[in-house]
């Protein structure tokens, strides 16, 4: 199983709370996580994109670096380990977005790749005059379909003449080519979302209902996905996203989360749930749907919990997923968290056996 992490691009990571670890985003700190990543054998980190916070007291991602000239850095700092970067493609013409993914592939000699965001937070996009209309709720995956075929003639050919209804290339060209295909990314949940992975991309984000130690609870996204992977005739891999909070038992690693939860930032959650509320239309199963019907918890996504041998052995149980090709893990404290998984949950773990030898 691939194992990834999701590294701090924005303050307080993936907590939304007062009582958390609170952190700065960094240059310097995403190295060190990275590096100690790749040192402990993980095969990929990816950094998210976000232009705008959601307030409250812990000033909740209202500091964020920016996703592709941060992935640059790290490719100058890493040899093995997978590298992804976040496109908001209302932000990025598919041109420019190519020609910056060809220069991190020279930069990291092959490992670099492309996760791509439609947008469904009218006040990032809005605040630079960005944002196109309520329309762009419609018709944000056939945009990003145009988006990512632009991209594609460019990387194989070095030219493109694409002409659509949302992008028109009029004998563009892009040299050198990358030297290695650039693989691409996406985190689709609704119908409209798994199809465009299915027919576009390489991995696709599947995720569950956002329980606590529940090994499971991707799956049904899982098959979900391969069911649309086999109507495209493409083998787009799963993957799940997942924190770890680790400690020496499973009653110390509660107590922590217990604590996140004491501090939920309520008013930067009901911030979220209020631009989620702005598409009408979004499936229950989508992003924007999602958001607004979830509990006001620190995270909502899918949590392991427990002492390192409980994390180890739900991980392996994920593992044996049917169609699940790796997780990418978020933790409460990352540089600490990334040391407890290298040194005290990976060694434990059945389907990481080689791997944590090796590290």
């Amino acid at each position: 199983m691939e194992i990834g992490v999701f590294i701090p691009i924005g303050n307080n990571g993936w907590l939304i709370s007062s009582t958390s670890p609170q952190y700065t985003p960094s240059f310097d700190l995403n190295r060190e996580i990275v590096q100690r990543a790749e040192r402990y054998g993980f095969d990929f980190a990816m950094s998210m994109i976000k232009l705008r916070g959601f307030g409250g007291k812990s000033r909740y991602w209202d500091d964020n670096l920016e996703s592709f000239t941060l992935m640059a850095g790290l490719a100058a700092v890493t040899s093995r380990i997978e590298l992804y970067a976040t496109v908001a493609v209302l932000t990025l013409p598919p041109a420019i977005t190519a020609r910056m993914a060809m220069t991190i592939d020279s930069i990291s000699h092959g490992r670099f790749g492309v996760n791509l965001v439609t947008g469904w937070q009218k006040a990032e996009y809005d605040q630079m005059g960005l944002w196109p209309g309520e329309e762009h709720f419609r018709h944000r995956y056939d945009m990003v379909t145009e988006y990512v075929t632009v991209m594609k003639e460019l990387w194989a050919q070095g030219q493109s003449d694409f002409k659509g209804k949302f992008f028109t290339m009029n004998d563009c060209r892009l040299g050198p080519l990358p030297s290695h295909p650039i693989k691409l990314i996406s985190a689709g949940t609704s119908d409209a979302g798994l199809d465009f992975a299915a027919r576009n991309c390489t991995y696709n984000f599947c995720s569950g209902a956002g329980g606590i130690n529940d090994p499971r609870d991707c799956a049904d996204a899982v098959v979900r996905l391969k069911a649309a992977s086999a109507a495209a005739g493409t083998s787009v891999r799963a993957l799940a996203l997942t924190m770890i909070i680790a400690d020496e038992t499973d009653e110390a690693a509660m107590a922590k989360w217990e604590h996140y939860k004491a501090g939920v930032d309520l008013d930067a959650l009901d911030w979220s749930r209020a631009q989620a509320g702005a598409d009408k239309n979004a499936a229950a199963n989508s992003t924007a749907g999602r958001i607004r019907g979830r509990e006001p918890l620190p995270n909502s996504g899918s949590k392991l919990i427990g002492s390192y041998a409980t994390v180890a052995r739900l991980l392996d149980e994920m593992a044996e997923v049917e169609g699940l090709a790796g997780v990418m893990l978020t933790f409460d404290d990352f540089v600490i968290g990334v040391e407890q998984f290298g040194q005290r949950i990976q060694p434990l773990m059945r389907s990481r056996r080689d791997l944590a030898a090796a590290a």
